[in-house]
């Protein structure tokens, strides 16, 4: 007996979730990273859905294409610095390679909860991969910027390393009963003024130094550790008055 094929009576088809649908659950990250990188992180995830691909599938995408950015600047630092290499075609590789994995880190999160396809396992996989880009991102303007200035400092170098890592923590602090922000306006002058935090904007910023004048990446190094410093350090007086309040 053969099937009965689909009529009116069968009720509508579900519509596939648009670009929209998948903006609307975006997490934020900074006035660029929602203008920008969770845009294109929604078109990704259309994309992706027509495809049956996984949210993992996107995870792994982003920790591969980040990496092999990174791991191109890394391998053309040396050849830049000696100006056999010209820098502003590895500028804007870094520029648009590391705005694109960021793009589909932005698309994996927004495809799996549409689509009610989260997990904690998946939640881990995305986590440890952003960890992994971003050791080879820092990394990379490490290397630059030794290449570039032979003379700066590994005191330096190590401690853009350690704060750098400060942004990706607190992200992963921001979820659950223990959120807590501590500015919460969302006005535009304060927005603007968080654009130093706004990962999506502090990667636009290294690829156009690397582009246009690679020999300031220490000084990009030298301001980013400054910045997160501060804030690490304004986050444990923040929590400490927070916690001796009971």
């Amino acid at each position: 007996m053969s099937k009965p094929s689909p009529t009116a009576d069968s009720g509508p088809v579900a519509a596939a979730p648009s670009a929209a649908d998948y903006y609307a659950v975006n997490r934020g990250g900074g006035l660029f990273s929602e203008a920008v990188s969770q845009h294109l992180g929604a078109r990704i995830a259309v994309g992706a859905h027509k495809r049956g691909l996984a949210p993992s599938v996107l995870t792994v995408f982003n920790l591969g294409l980040g990496c092999l950015v990174s791991f191109v600047v890394i391998a053309a630092a040396g050849p830049v610095a000696e100006g056999r290499v010209w820098a502003w075609p590895i500028g804007l590789l870094a520029l648009i390679g590391w705005q694109l994995a960021y793009a589909f880190d932005c698309s994996d999160g927004q495809l799996a909860r549409v689509t009610r396809q989260t997990s904690i396992a998946g939640g881990r996989l995305d986590v440890l991969c952003d960890v992994a880009v971003q050791i080879s991102l820092v990394s990379a303007l490490a290397a630059t910027a030794k290449a570039q200035v032979s003379d700066t400092p590994a005191w330096l170098l190590a401690a853009f390393a350690g704060t750098w890592m400060v942004n990706l923590v607190t992200s992963v602090m921001q979820g659950g009963e223990q959120a807590a922000s501590m500015v919460t306006s969302r006005s535009l002058p304060i927005r603007l003024v968080k654009l130093v935090r706004d990962y999506g904007a502090v990667i636009a910023l290294a690829g156009l130094v690397l582009a246009v004048a690679p020999q300031w990446t220490v000084w990009f190094i030298g301001l980013f550790t400054l910045v997160n410093a501060a804030f690490l350090a304004a986050s444990i007086i923040f929590s400490a008055r927070t916690a001796l309040r009971g």
